[in-house]
Parts: structure tokens; sequence; C-alpha cells
């Protein structure tokens, strides 16, 4: 079986969330350190384009978005699962704590003295182009106030605080008696404002989220090995086959369809290739690169778009 590689940098929130999720999976993984802005030629390779972290790499199977990851993630480790029966709302809850929770929380822990604090050792000219590189990641989004994501997060923070306050001792977690997908959502986040060690006093307000991230941190990260991202774009050329993938009927799409996919919200850099797999939950390109050989680059369908490519 393929190792699993994350390519991912050590201050991404949603990195984190994917190490904690191989930590909470026990699975063993190869850790490729990424640069935090472009250029990122390795990672491009890989990807086509895709530029967010991190991406899971599984041989000549790329996967982007972490929502996509944790499903891979669950089926090759299908026990604890991160999606008890018990819980349908994991899901949505999930998916608002890695857009709604996570914006706000980035404009927290961004202001000054937070910012200071996370990017501390960084020379003046990373910082910079960190700068550049942001705001063109943005591109046209609108970037939360300081004065918005401060009413905004308190009200999320509440309800987070609320959830675990209605649990008890016997079900510690967001829903019940272990975690899943909410919770690694939900923690990022927050993981992120304590690094801002001069503004995370703000979780203290809510003294059930505390014990309850230090719950969450302590998963850890499992073992893992550095390899060089050189490396991994070897494993892709060298990886001979794929992950059996198939476009379902009537969704609008033909397999072998030039297609290309973006997200929908922000670092949206569409990625073109030949639609080899299509559900109600993913989407799957395969490309060619002249270093990573044929890759199949899977998504996750929310949060991203598909088109068909237009003939010039």
């Amino acid at each position: 079986m393929s190792e699993l590689i994350l390519h991912h940098y050590p201050m991404s929130p949603f990195a984190e969330k994917a190490r904690l999720l191989l930590g909470f999976k026990q699975l063993p993984w190869r850790s490729v350190l990424i640069s935090p802005v472009m250029p990122k030629p390795d990672v491009i390779a890989l990807t086509g384009g895709y530029r967010k972290t991190p991406i899971l790499q599984i041989g000549a199977d790329i996967y982007c978005d972490t929502a996509l990851i944790a499903r891979v993630l669950d089926a090759r480790q299908p026990t604890p699962t991160l999606y008890p029966a018990h819980a349908p709302l994991a899901v949505p809850l999930a998916q608002w704590a890695d857009s709604h929770l996570f914006w706000a929380s980035v404009a927290w822990a961004m202001q000054p003295a937070g910012a200071a604090a996370i990017m501390a050792g960084l020379p003046a000219d990373v910082l910079q182009r960190f700068a550049a590189d942001r705001a063109s990641f943005r591109g046209q989004s609108p970037r939360l106030t300081l004065a918005d994501a401060t009413v905004q997060l308190k009200s999320q923070l509440a309800v987070v605080q609320a959830q675990l306050v209605q649990q008890d001792a016997a079900a510690p977690w967001l829903f019940g008696a272990a975690p899943c997908i909410a919770d690694f959502s939900v923690a990022h986040c927050l993981w992120f404002i304590r690094c801002a060690t001069p503004v995370a006093g703000l979780l203290a307000d809510y003294p059930a989220i505390g014990p309850w991230l230090d719950r969450v941190l302590a998963i850890g990260h499992h073992h893992h090995q550095a390899m060089d991202s050189a490396e991994a774009v070897a494993v892709a050329a060298s990886a001979g086959g794929h992950a059996a993938v198939a476009v379902a009927p009537g969704l609008g799409f033909e397999a072998g369809q030039a297609v290309t996919v973006a997200a929908t919200d922000y670092g949206s850099d569409p990625v073109a290739g030949t639609l080899v797999g299509l559900s109600d939950d993913t989407v799957v390109l395969r490309r060619q690169d002249a270093r990573a050989g044929t890759v199949q680059v899977h998504f996750p369908r929310f949060g991203f778009q598909i088109k068909k490519e237009t003939m010039a």
C-alpha cells in the first residue's frame, strides 16, 4: 500500500487539522514541508495549479482540501470513525467551522500583536512576500475587519461553549464520547488563535473550550518521517497506477471531457485536465506533468466548481 505523503507547512491551520486527523487514525505518514507562499513548483507539478495547503499524496493520486482528505483517511482506517451515525450534523458543522469560524479566527489571530507572535523569527523579506501572496490569494474576496470578526468570533465561540457544556463527563467531545470530524474542524481554527499568544486570552472567556482543545491537540500527529518535495514528485512519476474512479451518469458530464476545477471561495486557481471521476461528493481530473508524470487530482464537490473547457 502506497505511503501517505502530506505536503504542508507548520503554521498552516488546515495542515494542523490534517496532522491531527493522521494522529487520530494512527496512520504513519511522510512529511513534505513546503513554502507558505508562491512559487511552489513541486506542489504545482502535482496539482496542476491548486495551491492551498495541505495536499495529501498517495502515489500518483493527489487529494485536495481537508474535507476530502478526511474522507480518504477514514476509508483507509475506518476505525475509529470520523463520521459517527449518531451525529449527522457533524459534517455541516465542520463545513461551517472550515469557512465562517476559520475566517473570523484568522482575522482575530492576525491582528498586529498576534501576527507578530505567529510570524516571529521570519525575515522581513519573507513577511513582505507573505503579505503580497495572501493579498493575491484572497483575490476579490473581502477580508473581515477586526471589528466584524470580533463580533462573529465571540458569537461562534459561545455556540461551541454551549455545545460542550451540555455534554457530560462520559461525552467530552462535541458530539459524544469520541471525537469526530466536527472536533477537528473547530479545533484547527482555535489552535491558530492559541498560537497568537498575545491575543489568545479571548479563549479563556469560554471555560469549556480550553480543556476540550487540550484533548484534541493531545491526540498528536502520530509517526512521521521527513521527505524531500522532489522525492515526492518522483514517487508520483514512478507510481504506475491510480485509484479506481468513474464518472457517474446523470451529473451533466461525461468521462474524457476536458474540464477545469476551481475553488469557489479563495485560492481559485483553476486546474485543467481530463475528467475521469465524478460523483455527488468528488471530482477527479487526470493530467500530465513533465516531472510528475500522469497524476489524478481529486477534489470535493462542496466548495469547488467544475466547468467544461471551451474550445478556442
